[in-house]
């Protein structure tokens, strides 16, 4: 049983977790989604872990009174080999830890450099990352315990190239070229949208609002290749 930790802190942490869930049936694997509330939820079972997107200052304010984010911080601090998918916030989460902490991945990030909310939008963009043949179809599930569903995301039918990836950027952070010390797996023409630094992987948009799941499969695979002593 893999168990992947999700900081329940803001954004589209269910379509996080019904991501997860569906690549999962796809690849065969079986996976636990542990909804991280509170500082206490933050584990050594947890094998890796989803930062989703939303406002990264409400974030780090709304886990101070539970202590989520510095227990999420010091987990990846005791177990670096454990994967970590940063999703827009959750790469400025990567990038700009709290209290003087070293960044987990070696890039430089803007935030909301692509402008307001009105400024959102959806590109193809070139991920080097193999596309998997998945169904493509979520798994239904009935209201949590707060009330919450994913939403509906509609399939990547119609996409310019065979291998090109929906994104979806919403007020979106920019990563910044100078002084970048990781791999580029995403781009947007010209523009950087996606990194991995050994574990941790960081994207300026929305994968868990497609069908196509290349980076929660990604996730899952890391798992799966985990030594036991890491």
């Amino acid at each position: 049983m893999m168990r992947v930790g999700l900081a329940m802190l803001q954004g589209a942490r269910h379509e996080h977790e019904e991501a997860i869930l569906s690549i999962a049936r796809d690849l065969n694997h079986d996976v636990e989604v542990i909804q991280l509330r509170k500082g206490e939820d933050v584990d050594s079972t947890i094998q890796g872990l989803i930062l989703p997107g939303g406002e990264s200052t409400t974030m780090r304010i709304a886990s101070r009174s539970e202590g989520l984010l510095d227990a999420i911080y010091n987990w990846m601090n005791e177990h670096p080999n454990r994967p970590v998918l940063g999703t827009c916030a959750g790469a400025i989460l990567l990038a700009m830890p709290s209290n003087d902490r070293t960044p987990y991945i070696n890039v430089n990030i803007s935030r909301n450099a692509w402008g307001r909310q009105r400024q959102s939008f959806e590109a193809d963009i070139e991920v080097e990352m193999e596309r998997l043949e998945t169904s493509g179809v979520s798994i239904q599930r009935t209201p949590d315990a707060f009330g919450h569903t994913p939403l509906v995301v509609g399939d990547v039918d119609g996409q310019e190239g065979e291998d090109a990836f929906p994104g979806v950027f919403i007020r979106a952070p920019r990563f910044e070229s100078d002084g970048l010390e990781c791999e580029v797996i995403a781009r947007l023409g010209d523009e950087i949208v996606g990194v991995r630094d050994g574990s941790k992987c960081a994207v300026t948009f929305h994968p868990e609002l497609t069908n196509d799941r290349r980076f929660h499969a990604w996730l899952l695979n890391e798992i799966a290749a985990l030594s036991p002593t890491d």
